[in-house]
C-alpha cells in the first residue's frame, strides 16, 4: 500500500486545523513537489477533495446560522463562471497542446496564486480582530459599487481556483474582510467556507469531465485529513498563531519559488 496520499493528506489536513489556512494552497504543492502527481491531476483532485472537506464545515456553519447566503449568492455570480472559465482554458491547452507545455502553465499559475496567499498570510498577521466580536449579524443592503466589487472578487478568485486551485478560502476571507468589515468574524468564516464547498465543487465537476480526478489518490487524502484536522485543532491552542503564520508563509513562499 501506497502511503503517501495518507500522509500528504494528514500534513494539510493538521496545518488547517493548527492554522485555519485553506488546504488548496498547501495541497496542491505538495502533490506536485512531493507526491510526483501531474500539476493537471494535482488540481483536480484536490479541488474535489475540499468539496467533500468544506461540506462537513459548510453544514456545521449553516446550522449555526453564521452563513450570509446574500454574499455567498453574490460571490457565486461572479466565482463559479470564472471558475468554468478557468476550466475551460485548461480544457482548450490539454486539448491543443503537449503535456509539458499544459503543466508548465499550471505550476506558473499555482506560483502566482501562492504568492498571493503568502502575501496575505503575512497581512492577516498584522490584523488584529478579536474572534469575539459580535458586532452586526446582517449586513446592510450594500451600495451598488460594493455589491458589484463583491462580484469582482468572485470572479478573480473563482478563475484562479479553476486554473490552480487555490484561493478558494484564504483569499475571499481577505476580500470579505475589506468589504464587509462590520460583519462579525464567526460570519465571515460561515459565509467563506458555505461559498467555498460550492465553488470547489463546480471546479472540481469540471475537472472529473476532463479525467484529472484521481478517485484512488483522493480516497487516501481524505484517509489522512480526518485525524490530520482533529490533531492539528487539538493543538492550536499551544501554539502562537504569531509564530505559525511568518513560518507558513515563507514555505509558501519556497513552493512558489519551485514551481516558478
Amino acid at each position: 500500500m501506497d502511503w503517501t496520499p495518507p500522509l500528504l493528506g494528514f500534513v494539510v489536513g493538521f496545518l488547517v486545523g493548527l492554522t485555519g489556512i485553506g488546504g488548496g494552497s498547501v495541497m496542491t504543492p505538495l502533490l506536485i513537489l512531493v507526491g510526483g502527481v501531474r500539476p493537471l491531476v494535482a488540481v483536480g483532485t484536490d479541488l474535489a477533495f475540499a468539496a467533500i472537506t468544506k461540506a462537513v464545515g459548510a453544514l456545521v456553519h449553516s446550522r449555526q446560522r453564521t452563513v450570509d447566503r446574500t454574499i455567498v449568492w453574490r460571490l457565486g455570480i461572479g466565482s463559479i463562471p470564472a471558475a468554468l472559465a478557468g476550466v475551460t482554458i485548461i480544457a482548450w491547452l490539454k486539448g491543443g497542446a503537449e503535456n509539458g507545455t499544459l503543466d508548465r502553465f499550471i505550476m506558473r499559475a499555482l506560483g502566482i496564486a501562492l504568492i498571493l496567499v503568502a502575501v496575505n498570510v503575512v497581512l492577516r498577521s498584522f490584523q488584529q480582530r478579536d474572534p469575539g466580536e459580535t458586532g452586526e449579524t446582517t449586513v446592510p443592503e450594500p451600495r451598488g459599487r460594493q455589491q458589484l466589487l463583491t462580484i469582482l472578487v468572485g470572479a478573480g478568485v473563482g478563475f484562479l481556483v479553476g486554473l490552480t486551485s487555490v484561493g478558494s478560502g484564504s483569499l475571499i476571507a481577505a476580500g470579505l474582510v475589506v468589504l464587509y468589515p462590520r460583519l462579525p468574524l464567526s460570519r465571515i468564516v460561515g459565509t467563506n467556507i458555505f461559498h467555498a464547498t460550492f465553488l470547489s465543487a463546480a471546479a472540481g465537476f469540471a475537472h472529473f469531465s476532463l479525467g484529472s480526478v484521481d478517485l484512488p489518490l483522493l480516497g487516501g487524502l481524505l484517509v489522512g485529513s480526518v485525524p490530520g484536522v482533529w490533531w492539528g485543532s487539538r493543538m492550536a491552542e499551544a501554539v502562537p498563531e504569531r509564530v505559525l503564520r511568518p513560518i507558513l508563509a515563507t514555505a509558501l513562499l519556497g513552493a512558489a519559488y519551485k514551481l516558478l
